[in-house]
């Protein structure tokens, strides 16, 4: 799958042409002054539907514990 980038300028200004693009398969990376950030890619619509409740077995208590300080930084973007 080729990947190309484009300037949020061209892409305003091209987003049809784009989004035909990215229909065929292709990626589109947007960038602004250069930096990429964000990209195009194709829908792909979840085949099976989520099915909610399939964790087996039995949870221990312990899954309710407060998380450890250094794991609970990492979450917190303080890692």
């Amino acid at each position: 799958m080729a990947t190309k980038t484009v300037n949020v300028h061209e892409a305003k200004t091209h987003l049809s042409r784009l989004l035909e693009d990215v229909a065929r398969g292709e990626e589109v990376v947007l960038a602004k002054a250069g930096k990429p950030c964000a990209k195009l890619v194709p829908f792909a619509p979840n085949q099976e539907p989520r099915q909610p409740g399939l964790i087996h077995g039995v949870l221990g208590d312990e899954f309710f514990d407060p998380l450890p300080e250094e794991e609970l930084a990492a979450w917190e973007g303080r890692g």
